[in-house]
């Protein structure tokens, strides 16, 4: 039942960990050595890339398994692949020039907005059909 969201989770944690590995490639071509977080702009787009990734992943995660227990896990993982997919985007453009961002953070946004929206109006009706005595 819950197989497809599983797999978007994993999906996910494994692009964070392609960003990650990145990072360590980036430090080694423009040569900022740990603990430095700044040098090369072209350096610190990747680094801000895995650093942005991690802090959306936060918010995503707990919104996509809400949303796919309250609503729907098709759904959930639908929504969760579109947010995926506006990383992804979000990751090539930026990569590329901080202005080039835009598309995929949007896509990844909007969506992750939707999964929290579903999310409250799925758990609020199965509070109102719920026995209160049971909470």
């Amino acid at each position: 039942m819950y197989s497809l969201p599983s797999l978007i989770t994993a999906l996910s944690l494994l692009v964070y960990l392609v960003l990650a590995f990145n990072v360590g490639l980036a430090r080694k071509k423009y040569k900022v050595l740990p603990p430095q977080m700044t040098g090369d702009p072209d350096f610190e787009r990747v680094l801000r890339v895995q650093q942005n990734t991690l802090e959306q992943l936060v918010f995503f995660l707990p919104n996509l398994w809400l949303f796919s227990f309250y609503v729907s896990p098709l759904w959930g993982a639908g929504i969760g692949a579109l947010w995926l997919v506006g990383r992804i985007i979000y990751a090539w453009g930026y990569y590329q020039a901080a202005e080039k961002r835009v598309i995929g953070f949007g896509i990844n946004s909007l969506s992750g907005v939707v999964l929290l929206l579903g999310s409250l109006v799925g758990i609020v009706l199965s509070l109102l059909h719920s026995d209160f005595h049971t909470l």
